[in-house]
């Protein structure tokens, strides 16, 4: 036994893994499957995959309430996706959030009621045409997130309890399906045959200790995350990049005032008396967040009192509001990092979300939110092959294999965009660079002979210099000087070269090179290609790593006069272990689906066929086809037919050579392959393996004993 503490000691045990063994009996015996410590949008998102696929599973939240700061707010293309898999989540989102006329664009600007420098609308025609996925992204305050979060765990009946109660303890064990409020995890004591898990809380007046056992403890504990700590693994990156203050505050006359002037999501305000971002989660309600910089020691965050916040707040908007009420008011430090290593302990303590990567808040925009959520539908079905006897514990380590390439690949988009945003600010004179050398020079030049206050006197005094390139005198068209800063201000924005709000190509075609899939034999491809900075279109593909294309499909229905219309996405079950094999009807692609199924009851997984029908296929041909034999005696299959598809999209294709202007493309044309190859897609929407132009050389069961054997870790 040894115990995993904050001096970081740390060794590895080594267990044996019995296939066929699960954990339900360990369940019963009070040793819980798996333990997620952190309750934000990523211990939660886990904890409902988790439960939707039979697996038990627990939440510790170091909070005594949820917080209601904004925090994140926007959500992704690919996790609007991933919500979809969650019982009406997307919908619920889409239906809540803001009109997107409300908050498509960034506006830059001297003052909220001065002069406006230029805006840039985020949003194209091709982003409410679902071509590329069948969903939009979306802006929606995270404390909302959370709300809607809940509820569907209530739906699978969670409960939740307050910090003082113990409601979900049994002589000392935690139950499945809780969230216990107010409990810290101070301790991991990594035994035989299981972790035990030592949660601190607050009980009348005096800190009391529980200890937990769990077989597997997941840290979605943030960006501070003290399972990270415990376990001794370090980050890696740049850190304290920027520290700021964020002041969430309400004013309806300020919502109603930019809602009919000059709505958006973002504004960037510069004048002589003060800098500073708003963030505007909602114009309706009222509801703001602003961002400002701070420099300590000469500054502390104890420098921002609600009324030297509201001053600061009616210099950046340019008047006084009557109704203003400050709610809250956080420091925090703006970082780009990423655990050396996701995956510890022989594959028991595993990161998740921010506890795992911390990037700056300027890529794909909440790029961290929208990383961790896709972390935890990554990890959530290998979890559960592994808790159900489907795969050994070495099916872990594939999360690791796959999620952090992709951390440190946004970690350099978020630093790229976060420099992006500075390009503003230095064409107008004020180099952030300059501001950071300056604070240096004084911090680690004079500190030492000037006391605090006058040290605070100077800094202000420079900044105050500073900010007075921001002067109308001097930014306007007719000052020399002016008119260049503003002509390069221009440039910028219409090179698209100032912060981005959607990454298309990154949000939806991140790839896996390795871990629980089968690269192409013929893939050269070991590295992921760099990240530009610059919007790029999404580009589909049915390489293995790949997230499933989306298009349209009509389901046949059993009744033969009924018919759905469905993404591809949605023939992935979100509600058990399934894999689906996508092929054409022929005759070789059904032999092969005979073997995919037939192995995959060898492998106890469930396995699901779609036989993909051409867009010209006569109604019913395709239902009595395959029901009339082609798959007997299996049942598991579907029969879908291609909706044409209008694409406009620069496609170099591998197989069929094809003009890339608008035309219909075909399902096996948009995967760049022929209709004899076939694919395999993973729970999770990402492509396991494929055969991609003449199909299956040799006995197609020896080959999908290959694949899954290879994809499980089996």
């Amino acid at each position: 036994m040894e115990v995993l503490g904050f001096v970081g000691i740390f060794r590895t045990m080594r267990y044996q893994y019995t296939q066929k063994r699960t954990f339900s009996e360990v369940s019963r015996n009070g040793v819980l499957p798996v333990l997620i410590v952190g309750a934000g949008p990523v211990g939660l998102v886990l904890s409902i995959f988790l439960t939707k696929l039979g697996v038990k599973c627990a939440v510790l939240e170091k909070s005594k309430t949820f917080s209601k700061h904004p925090q994140a707010h926007f959500i992704n293309n690919r996790s609007m996706e991933v919500f979809r898999k969650l019982d009406g989540l997307a919908e619920e989102i889409l239906k809540s959030q803001p009109p997107v006329d409300l908050w498509r664009k960034f506006i830059y600007c001297t003052s909220l009621f001065g002069s406006v420098l230029g805006s840039v609308d985020h949003m194209q025609p091709q982003d409410f045409e679902q071509v590329v996925s069948p969903i939009s992204v979306a802006h929606f305050s995270q404390y909302k997130l959370t709300a809607l979060l809940l509820k569907q765990l209530e739906n699978l009946s969670f409960h939740v309890h307050d910090w003082e109660g113990g409601e979900g303890l049994n002589h000392g064990h935690l139950r499945e399906s809780q969230i216990l409020m107010g409990h810290e995890c101070v301790s991991i004591d990594a035994a035989d045959n299981c972790i035990n898990v030592t949660a601190s809380f607050l009980k009348e007046g005096k800190y009391k200790e529980r200890n937990i056992q769990c077989r597997i403890l997941v840290g979605a504990d943030g960006a501070g995350s003290t399972v990270r700590k415990l376990a001794g693994i370090t980050m890696k990156g740049e850190e304290d990049m920027q520290k700021l203050v964020s002041i969430h505050f309400l004013s309806k006359e300020l919502g109603h005032y930019l809602l009919n002037e000059r709505p958006g999501m973002l504004f960037f305000i510069f004048n002589t008396e003060a800098i500073g971002v708003l963030v505007a989660h909602d114009l309706n309600q009222g509801e703001f967040v602003l961002q400002t910089p701070f420099y300590p020691p000469q500054q502390s965050p104890q420098d921002f009192s609600p009324e030297v916040c509201e001053k600061l707040i009616f210099k950046l908007v340019g008047r006084e509001l009557l109704d203003i009420d400050v709610i809250d008011i956080k420091p925090w430090v703006m970082h780009a990092e990423v655990a050396e290593k996701y995956v510890s302990c022989d594959h028991r303590i595993i990161l998740a979300g921010d506890a795992a990567h911390r990037f700056p808040p300027a890529g794909g925009f909440e790029i961290g939110m929208n990383t961790g959520i896709q972390d935890a539908h990554n990890l959530a079905w290998k979890l559960a092959s592994f808790v159900k006897g489907i795969a050994p514990s070495s099916i872990l380590h594939t999360y690791d294999e796959e999620r952090r390439p992709i951390a440190i690949f946004n970690t350099e988009l978020s630093i790229q965009n976060f420099r992006a945003a500075m390009a503003v600010p230095a064409a107008l004179g004020l180099n952030p660079t300059v501001a950071n050398s300056v604070h240096q020079a004084i911090t680690n030049g004079i500190s030492s002979i000037l006391p605090s206050g006058l040290q605070r006197a100077v800094l202000d005094g420079i900044f105050t210099i500073g900010r007075a390139q921001l002067s109308e005198y001097l930014l306007n068209e007719k000052n020399p000087i002016g008119s260049l800063r503003l002509a390069k201000l221009r440039r910028i924005f219409e090179e698209g070269k100032s912060l981005r709000l959607q990454f298309p190509a990154e949000d939806l075609g991140f790839r896996y090179l390795k871990g629980a899939l089968v690269p192409d034999s013929d893939s050269g491809q070991d590295a992921l290609e760099a990240p530009t900075g610059r919007r790029r279109d999404y580009i589909p593909t049915g390489a293995p790593g790949s997230r499933l294309p989306h298009m349209n499909v009509r389901l046949r229905l059993s009744n033969l006069t009924s018919e759905e219309i469905r993404s591809t996405l949605d023939l992935v079950s979100g509600d058990k272990i399934e894999f689906l094999l996508i092929i054409a009807p022929v005759k070789e692609s059904y032999q092969l689906a005979h073997a995919a199924l037939k192995v995959a009851d060898e492998f106890k997984v469930s396995a699901k066929v779609c036989v993909m029908w051409p867009s010209n296929t006569p109604t019913g041909a395709e239902t009595s086809c395959a029901a009339g034999g082609a798959l007997i005696p299996y049942e598991s299959y579907v029969d879908v037919v291609e909706m044409e598809m209008e694409m406009e999209m620069e496609m170099e294709m591998e197989v069929v050579k094809k003009s890339s202007k608008s035309k219909s493309w075909s399902w096996w044309d948009i995967c760049k392959m022929t209709d004899k190859g076939a694919i395999l897609v993973r729970p999770d929407d990402h492509i396991a393996w494929r055969t991609a132009k003449t199909g299956i050389v040799g006995d197609p069961i020896l080959e999908m004993q290959r694949v899954f054997s290879a994809i499980l870790g089996v």
